[in-house]
């Protein structure tokens, strides 16, 4: 039982609410350490009725770890603070034109449609994301996060052998047969080339847990493998990680706050708002991360690009 904090589990595999706390101030080490501890233990944690701007979430933020800047591809963050990354589908359509909303399957509400951990194309993705509600419909437009460490350990044994093994390449627009008709956005994506390998699981820094360490956002192939192998084997996985046992969901309100280890779960933007004129912005920092290590000790790889840090991976 918590000693400093109120933390109530949300779900049964991932996910706890924590009241009673006032994140725009500066924390005492040891509700740091119990956030953290809590973090780790349930993989994300929730905040409600929080009064917080760009400055003070990356306050909030600074106290668990160094912060990378806001995106790979981003290179309009807020004034003053490189750190946010703002989710407004108004920006990316501004941005990249008609053909973002196509290329991401007319996507309004979220930068990515679809089951993802955030930035993996990076060989250190980032170790974990804080997001924060601004301005959310009054009905819709929630979250949802896997446990990938529960499904990992939901697999049988020879088969969890099996992944300890196998590497996967990860890439932004993973599967996407560029054309040149997809706009600005691809050409920003093949301008800046972003490409890791990884192990398909991973060895968590500070807990020792595994992990399914793949994603439909990101992982593009099984190295090694065929590709109609590799494709069986990530269609198996990606069923696995999104069993809705391993899930939990979260209804957004103003003021709300998701803190997730990007290290041990997938998350899954709204998918109900399409067909709606609403309005849902949120404002997100990432925590810097390591080199993802395997069972085998394979650590993670550089394909193409470098490390992702505070400084802008954009090319001018």
């Amino acid at each position: 039982m918590s000693t400093f904090l109120d933390i109530r589990r949300a779900a049964g595999h991932i996910g706890a609410e924590i009241k009673g706390i006032d994140l725009s101030r500066s924390l005492d080490p040891s509700a740091v350490q119990e956030i953290r501890r809590a973090l780790l233990a349930h993989k994300v944690v929730f905040f409600r009725g929080q009064t917080l701007d760009h400055a003070a979430q990356i306050a909030f933020a600074r106290q668990f770890g160094e912060l990378t800047h806001a995106h790979p591809h981003e290179d309009a963050p807020p004034d003053e603070f490189p750190q946010i990354l703002t989710i407004d589908p108004r920006r990316y359509e501004e941005r990249y034109g008609e053909g973002y909303r196509e290329l991401y399957r007319k996507r309004q509400y979220s930068y990515y449609s679809g089951w993802h951990t955030d930035v993996t194309a990076a060989v250190n993705p980032p170790a974990a994301s804080i997001l924060r509600a601004e301005t959310v419909p009054e009905f819709g437009g929630d979250t949802q996060w896997t446990n990938l460490v529960a499904a990992y350990e939901g697999l049988s044994g020879p088969l969890r052998d099996f992944v300890d093994r196998l590497r996967a390449e990860h890439r932004f627009l993973a599967g996407h047969q560029t054309t040149g008709q997809d706009g600005k956005l691809v050409k920003r994506v093949n301008d800046n080339l972003l490409v890791s390998v990884h192990p398909v699981v991973r060895v968590h820094p500070e807990t020792g847990e595994r992990a399914l360490f793949v994603n439909p956002g990101f992982t593009d192939r099984i190295v090694g493998v065929s590709a109609l192998e590799s494709r069986r084997i990530l269609e198996l996985l990606y069923e696995q990680i999104t069993r809705p046992e391993y899930t939990v969901r979260f209804r957004w309100q103003p003021g709300s706050v998701a803190f997730w280890d990007n290290r041990a779960t997938a998350h899954l933007a709204p998918t109900d708002l399409d067909h709606l004129d609403v309005q849902r912005t949120l404002h997100r920092v990432t925590l810097i991360g390591d080199r993802p290590v395997g069972p085998d000790g394979f650590v993670s790889e550089i394909v193409a690009g470098r490390e992702f840090t505070a400084e802008s991976l954009v090319v001018a």
